[in-house]
Protein backbone atom coordinates (compact mmCIF):
# COMPACT_ATOMS: atom_id res chain seq x y z
CA UNK A 1 0.00 0.00 0.00
CA UNK A 2 1.93 3.16 -1.35
CA UNK A 3 -0.05 5.67 1.31
CA UNK A 4 0.86 3.15 3.86
CA UNK A 5 4.42 3.79 3.28
CA UNK A 6 4.60 7.11 2.89
CA UNK A 7 2.93 7.06 6.57
CA UNK A 8 5.61 4.89 7.51
CA UNK A 9 8.84 7.20 6.01
CA UNK A 10 7.09 10.50 7.31
CA UNK A 11 6.89 8.85 11.22
CA UNK A 12 10.11 7.76 11.25
CA UNK A 13 11.08 11.53 10.00
CA UNK A 14 8.39 12.84 12.58
CA UNK A 15 9.80 10.66 15.46
CA UNK A 16 13.83 11.74 14.87
CA UNK A 17 12.42 15.18 14.76
CA UNK A 18 10.50 14.65 18.18
CA UNK A 19 13.51 13.12 19.74
CA UNK A 20 15.69 16.31 18.69
CA UNK A 21 13.41 18.85 19.62
CA UNK A 22 10.83 17.75 21.44
CA UNK A 23 8.00 18.10 19.29
CA UNK A 24 7.28 17.18 15.53
CA UNK A 25 4.75 13.78 15.34
CA UNK A 26 1.60 15.55 15.42
CA UNK A 27 2.63 18.40 13.00
CA UNK A 28 3.84 16.39 10.09
CA UNK A 29 2.03 13.33 10.36
CA UNK A 30 -1.47 14.27 11.15
CA UNK A 31 -2.03 16.56 7.84
CA UNK A 32 -0.74 13.76 6.00
CA UNK A 33 -3.19 10.95 7.72
CA UNK A 34 -5.74 13.77 7.28
CA UNK A 35 -5.86 13.48 3.64
CA UNK A 36 -7.53 10.23 3.74
CA UNK A 37 -9.45 10.83 7.18
CA UNK A 38 -10.29 14.10 7.36
CA UNK A 39 -8.71 16.53 10.67
CA UNK A 40 -11.08 15.58 13.23
CA UNK A 41 -10.35 11.62 12.76
CA UNK A 42 -6.44 12.40 11.52
CA UNK A 43 -6.07 14.21 15.15
CA UNK A 44 -7.44 11.38 16.80
CA UNK A 45 -5.47 8.83 15.45
CA UNK A 46 -1.92 10.53 15.89
CA UNK A 47 -2.63 11.28 19.46
CA UNK A 48 -2.59 7.24 19.81
CA UNK A 49 0.92 6.71 17.32
CA UNK A 50 2.39 10.59 19.62
CA UNK A 51 1.86 8.51 22.92
CA UNK A 52 3.50 5.69 22.11
CA UNK A 53 6.76 7.13 20.90
CA UNK A 54 6.22 10.15 23.70
CA UNK A 55 6.06 7.07 26.42
CA UNK A 56 9.61 5.53 25.01
CA UNK A 57 11.27 8.94 24.38
CA UNK A 58 10.24 9.50 28.13
CA UNK A 59 11.77 6.41 29.33
CA UNK A 60 15.08 7.36 27.44
CA UNK A 61 15.56 10.41 29.47
CA UNK A 62 13.10 10.35 32.43
CA UNK A 63 16.31 11.15 34.52
CA UNK A 64 16.50 14.75 33.02
CA UNK A 65 12.69 15.93 34.09
CA UNK A 66 13.33 19.28 35.84
CA UNK A 67 10.45 18.64 37.91
CA UNK A 68 9.21 22.21 39.18
CA UNK A 69 8.93 22.61 35.17
CA UNK A 70 6.64 19.51 35.06
CA UNK A 71 4.21 19.93 37.95
CA UNK A 72 3.06 23.69 37.19
CA UNK A 73 3.96 24.23 33.30
CA UNK A 74 3.61 20.72 32.81
CA UNK A 75 -0.31 20.55 34.87
CA UNK A 76 -1.65 23.39 33.09
CA UNK A 77 -0.78 21.93 29.79
CA UNK A 78 -2.59 18.70 30.56
CA UNK A 79 -5.47 20.83 31.58
CA UNK A 80 -5.47 22.47 28.48
CA UNK A 81 -4.94 19.64 26.76
CA UNK A 82 -8.40 17.82 28.05
CA UNK A 83 -10.26 21.17 26.85
CA UNK A 84 -9.23 21.24 23.54
CA UNK A 85 -9.58 17.77 22.86
CA UNK A 86 -13.16 17.97 24.06
CA UNK A 87 -13.79 21.51 21.53
CA UNK A 88 -11.68 20.07 19.06
CA UNK A 89 -14.81 18.72 16.32
CA UNK A 90 -16.81 21.87 17.75
CA UNK A 91 -13.79 24.73 17.20
CA UNK A 92 -11.34 23.36 14.68
CA UNK A 93 -11.27 25.26 11.70
CA UNK A 94 -9.12 26.30 8.49
CA UNK A 95 -8.71 29.75 10.00
CA UNK A 96 -7.31 28.92 13.51
CA UNK A 97 -4.95 26.08 11.81
CA UNK A 98 -3.80 29.01 9.95
CA UNK A 99 -3.84 31.67 12.39
CA UNK A 100 -1.75 28.94 14.80
CA UNK A 101 0.95 28.56 11.81
CA UNK A 102 1.56 32.58 11.75
CA UNK A 103 1.92 32.04 15.32
CA UNK A 104 4.88 29.56 14.97
CA UNK A 105 6.82 31.20 12.40
CA UNK A 106 6.77 34.29 14.74
CA UNK A 107 7.72 32.66 17.56
CA UNK A 108 10.99 30.76 15.36
CA UNK A 109 11.66 34.13 13.80
CA UNK A 110 11.64 35.00 17.30
CA UNK A 111 14.05 32.74 18.79
CA UNK A 112 16.15 32.52 15.69
CA UNK A 113 16.72 36.46 15.62
CA UNK A 114 17.44 37.04 19.87
CA UNK A 115 14.12 38.90 19.76
CA UNK A 116 12.71 36.85 22.39
CA UNK A 117 15.69 36.32 24.97
CA UNK A 118 14.49 38.31 27.61
CA UNK A 119 11.39 36.22 28.05
CA UNK A 120 11.17 34.40 30.95
CA UNK A 121 7.78 32.72 32.86
CA UNK A 122 7.36 32.56 36.19
CA UNK A 123 4.57 32.31 38.44
CA UNK A 124 0.95 32.56 36.97
CA UNK A 125 2.55 32.89 33.20
CA UNK A 126 3.82 29.56 33.45
CA UNK A 127 0.93 28.09 33.94
CA UNK A 128 -1.07 30.12 31.29
CA UNK A 129 1.54 29.54 28.57
CA UNK A 130 0.94 25.51 29.85
CA UNK A 131 -3.03 25.84 29.85
CA UNK A 132 -2.84 27.69 26.54
CA UNK A 133 0.34 25.17 24.43
CA UNK A 134 -2.46 22.19 25.92
CA UNK A 135 -4.80 23.80 24.45
CA UNK A 136 -3.75 24.01 21.13
CA UNK A 137 -2.79 20.55 21.44
CA UNK A 138 -6.23 19.17 22.27
CA UNK A 139 -7.67 21.32 19.65
CA UNK A 140 -5.28 21.48 16.37
CA UNK A 141 -3.03 18.35 17.11
CA UNK A 142 -0.01 20.15 17.03
CA UNK A 143 0.85 21.56 20.24
CA UNK A 144 4.60 20.90 19.98
CA UNK A 145 5.56 24.00 18.24
CA UNK A 146 3.78 26.48 20.73
CA UNK A 147 4.72 24.07 24.15
CA UNK A 148 8.80 23.97 23.31
CA UNK A 149 8.35 27.82 22.51
CA UNK A 150 7.16 28.48 25.41
CA UNK A 151 9.57 26.09 27.38
CA UNK A 152 12.25 28.69 26.19
CA UNK A 153 11.10 31.20 29.00
CA UNK A 154 12.70 28.58 31.19
CA UNK A 155 16.80 28.18 31.35
CA UNK A 156 16.82 24.30 30.81
CA UNK A 157 19.64 22.20 28.98
CA UNK A 158 19.26 20.63 26.14
CA UNK A 159 18.29 17.48 27.92
CA UNK A 160 16.58 19.01 30.44
CA UNK A 161 14.30 20.37 27.87
CA UNK A 162 13.98 17.31 25.72
CA UNK A 163 13.05 15.40 29.05
CA UNK A 164 10.73 17.86 30.59
CA UNK A 165 9.04 18.63 26.81
CA UNK A 166 8.61 15.04 26.74
CA UNK A 167 6.95 14.71 29.86
CA UNK A 168 4.79 17.73 29.45
CA UNK A 169 3.74 15.77 26.20
CA UNK A 170 3.00 12.96 27.83
CA UNK A 171 0.39 14.34 30.49
CA UNK A 172 -1.45 16.22 27.39
CA UNK A 173 -1.49 13.10 25.76
CA UNK A 174 -3.04 11.29 29.25
CA UNK A 175 -5.40 13.97 29.27
CA UNK A 176 -6.73 14.07 25.53
CA UNK A 177 -6.43 10.93 24.68
CA UNK A 178 -9.06 9.17 26.01
CA UNK A 179 -11.46 11.78 24.67
CA UNK A 180 -10.74 11.33 21.15
CA UNK A 181 -10.81 7.40 21.50
CA UNK A 182 -14.30 7.72 23.29
CA UNK A 183 -15.81 9.89 20.59
CA UNK A 184 -14.06 8.70 17.44
CA UNK A 185 -13.71 4.97 18.26
CA UNK A 186 -15.18 3.25 15.34
CA UNK A 187 -13.46 5.71 12.95
CA UNK A 188 -9.95 4.39 14.71
CA UNK A 189 -10.84 0.93 14.42
CA UNK A 190 -11.35 1.15 10.57
CA UNK A 191 -7.69 2.99 10.34
CA UNK A 192 -5.72 0.67 13.12
CA UNK A 193 -3.34 -0.60 9.88
CA UNK A 194 -2.63 2.85 9.41
CA UNK A 195 -2.21 4.16 12.67
CA UNK A 196 -0.15 0.60 13.88
CA UNK A 197 2.02 1.65 10.67
CA UNK A 198 3.10 4.75 12.14
CA UNK A 199 2.97 3.86 15.37
CA UNK A 200 6.21 1.32 13.73
CA UNK A 201 7.24 4.26 12.33
CA UNK A 202 7.57 6.88 14.82
CA UNK A 203 9.28 4.39 17.34
CA UNK A 204 11.80 3.71 15.00
CA UNK A 205 12.68 7.59 15.01
CA UNK A 206 12.67 7.98 18.40
CA UNK A 207 15.63 5.42 18.75
CA UNK A 208 17.42 7.42 16.08
CA UNK A 209 16.44 10.55 17.04
CA UNK A 210 17.47 9.33 20.65
CA UNK A 211 21.38 9.04 19.40
CA UNK A 212 21.14 11.60 17.00
CA UNK A 213 20.23 14.36 20.33
CA UNK A 214 23.87 13.20 22.08
CA UNK A 215 25.52 14.48 18.90
CA UNK A 216 24.19 18.04 19.31
CA UNK A 217 26.19 20.42 20.66
CA UNK A 218 24.58 22.52 23.49
CA UNK A 219 24.87 26.12 21.68
CA UNK A 220 23.88 25.10 18.20
CA UNK A 221 20.46 23.26 20.15
CA UNK A 222 17.92 26.40 20.64
CA UNK A 223 18.53 27.47 16.94
CA UNK A 224 17.63 23.98 15.90
CA UNK A 225 14.64 23.77 17.73
CA UNK A 226 13.62 27.29 16.30
CA UNK A 227 14.47 26.64 13.27
CA UNK A 228 12.18 23.51 13.51
CA UNK A 229 9.33 25.32 15.00
CA UNK A 230 9.47 28.28 11.78
CA UNK A 231 9.80 25.19 9.47
CA UNK A 232 6.57 23.53 11.04
CA UNK A 233 5.19 26.89 11.08
CA UNK A 234 5.21 27.63 7.56
CA UNK A 235 4.06 23.77 6.60
CA UNK A 236 1.45 24.26 8.40
CA UNK A 237 0.40 27.23 6.80
CA UNK A 238 1.03 25.75 3.37
CA UNK A 239 -1.49 22.95 4.64
CA UNK A 240 -3.60 24.91 5.99
CA UNK A 241 -4.47 27.47 2.64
Amino acid sequence: MLFGSLIFIVSIGAGIIASVAGFGIGSFITPLLAIVTGTGIAVAAVSIIHFLGTFLRFFFWRKHVNKKVLLGFGLASAAGGLAGALLHNVLFNEVLTIIFGCLLVFTGLSILTGLSDKLHFTGPFAWIAGGLSGFFGGLVGNQGGIRSAAMFGFELDRKEFIATATGIALLVDIARMPVYIATDMNALISISKLILIGSIGVLIGTFLGAWLLDKIPEKLFKKIVAALILIIGIFILVHGQ
